[in-house]
């Protein structure tokens, strides 16, 4: 029988998707920036020194950023949600 409390394993679960998310993107800028490097290095004359992974670098980081604070903050609209409501519970004596 499983006796895992429902909430916590949610938020396990999430917090082990963040990892995974964060490994991915860590990963994948890692592989970018050195294709980016290699080019860099032995083309330099023909194709400039524009750091094009520069782009996935920041679009990318900012979901992470924000996946990062709805797992480890709450800031997602149902938790926000109820801690409004629990406050107006509190400012109404309820």
């Amino acid at each position: 029988m499983d006796t895992r409390d429902p909430h916590l394993w949610k938020q396990a679960k999430a917090r082990a998707g963040f990892k995974m998310h964060l490994r991915t993107y860590l990963f994948v800028n890692v592989v970018l920036w050195l294709i980016w490097l290699v080019i860099f290095l032995v083309f330099q004359e023909k194709w400039g020194t524009y750091p094009w992974p520069l782009w996935t670098t920041l679009g990318w980081g900012i979901g992470l950023i924000s996946h990062y604070f709805s797992v480890y903050h709450g800031f997602n609209e149902k938790s926000l949600a109820e801690r409004e409501y629990e406050k107006l519970k509190r400012t109404h004596g309820l």
